[in-house]
């Protein structure tokens, strides 16, 4: 696991989550079922901090601490309500721009797809509460700094996210090698939000179904796809192409 920043005991991280420190993931040792852990699970649930129950030999890397079954990775970010940036957006004038990053695991391509996106001037990065690479210390010297300054936006439900971009005028768009048409023969002059997917499997299917549309990045070698971070920059650059750029 990356370097973070991390708290350990049941009661210290119950306290963690009131006073409000930003929870990157509680782990929670696998068969504990004591009251003070079902107030934990409580106090997460109620302020929405991701958590899951791991084997006490996982646990045990995680911390070498008397961790009492529980190790909590705080975030290096303050995470930000979707709905304020794309009110935002549309109060400045402006047309929301968002980066939707699916199960990207490898700190490192996160940190590029952030540098890339904060380059860009992308408005935020979307990502589900679960499935993608942390947001530690780590996180944040591969971006160079990027996500001090671009708003990260961590959802429960990406189903519901998709619905609140599309009632919002935002059309979804998946790059993806399985599309027919290119990003150059998609329109992106328009508020917009793109999908990139995991290094392993790329976009899950259920987000490829959801999207308004799907677009590929033409590709003359022999190898079939392209590093995250790399697609990241090319199709971010072409939206800022045909926006300003005609």
């Amino acid at each position: 696991m990356e370097k973070a920043e991390t708290i350990f005991g049941t009661r210290a991280v119950i306290e963690a989550i009131k006073a409000g420190r930003e929870i990157e993931k509680i782990y929670i040792q696998s068969g504990l079922n004591n009251d003070l852990i079902k107030e934990l699970i409580n106090t997460a649930a109620t302020h929405k901090a991701p958590y899951s129950f791991i084997p006490q030999v996982k646990l045990d890397r995680l911390s070498n601490k008397n961790h009492q079954g529980v190790v909590c990775v705080l975030s290096a970010v303050q995470y930000v309500p979707l709905e304020n940036i794309i009110d935002k957006c549309y109060s400045e004038g402006r047309e929301p721009f968002f980066l939707i990053v699916d199960r990207v695991t490898d700190v490192r391509n996160f940190g590029a797809l952030a540098r890339t996106a904060e380059c860009a001037q992308v408005d935020a990065m979307i990502i589900a509460d679960k499935g993608n690479a942390p947001i530690t210390g780590d996180a944040m010297k591969t971006s160079a700094g990027a996500l001090n300054h671009l708003p990260v936006c961590r959802v429960k439900d990406m189903k519901k996210t998709f619905q609140l971009l599309k009632d919002n005028g935002i059309q979804i768009i998946a790059c993806t090698e399985k599309a027919t048409n290119t990003i150059y023969q998609i329109d992106l002059n328009t508020p917009v939000a793109i999908i990139l997917g995991s290094e392993e499997d790329g976009i899950s299917p259920q987000m490829l179904k959801d999207a308004d549309h799907l677009a590929k990045i033409p590709l003359m070698g022999s190898i079939e796809s392209l590093n995250v971070s790399v697609a990241a920059g090319i199709v971010v650059y072409e939206k800022i192409r045909q926006r300003d750029y005609k």
